[in-house]
């Protein structure tokens, strides 16, 4: 048998999404409140971003700014900006009353997230200036995140 020979097994097209998609997301709580000084809920928030990994989403860096978060990801061909955002906002907010059950009274009507967001496509020429702006979030907005996170004793 030659091995050499083509099949029509051996030229059936994967679909593999090549593209990139990369988009700098940011979202605000409602009011702006001051939600995020506490790593505890940081990592709730990232930790529901993180569910959509399965998916086929990706994220890179993601800043948090006190009342606002900034964040990279990479969204699958088969959802819209649009329809991404919906998804990352509702999970997170579902996560964050969940665990936090205190933003249950600052947030009666059960909305956390605000209306507004901002996202723009990212190239891979100025995801590194992106990746930048993201990481000095703290900085910038002068916010000096608490660590409440529950230590082990053993």
């Amino acid at each position: 048998m030659n091995d050499n020979v083509l099949n029509s097994d051996s030229c059936k097209n994967e679909k593999v999404d090549t593209r990139n998609n990369w988009v700098t997301m940011m979202f605000v709580t409602k009011c702006r409140f001051n939600c995020f000084r506490k790593q505890s809920h940081i990592d709730t928030c990232v930790e529901a971003f993180k569910e959509f990994e399965r998916f086929g989403f990706a994220f890179d860096e993601i800043g948090f700014g006190g009342t606002h978060v900034h964040f990279l990801v990479d969204i699958p061909k088969k959802y819209s900006v649009e329809d991404a955002e919906t998804m990352l906002k509702s999970r997170s907010s579902a996560r964050i009353f969940e665990k936090h059950s205190g933003f249950k009274k600052r947030y009666p009507r059960g909305s956390f997230w605000s209306g507004y967001e901002h996202h723009q496509s990212t190239g891979l020429t100025d995801i590194e200036q992106a990746r930048e702006y993201i990481k000095s979030q703290p900085e910038h907005h002068n916010v000096s995140v608490i660590d409440d996170r529950q230590q082990k004793l053993f």
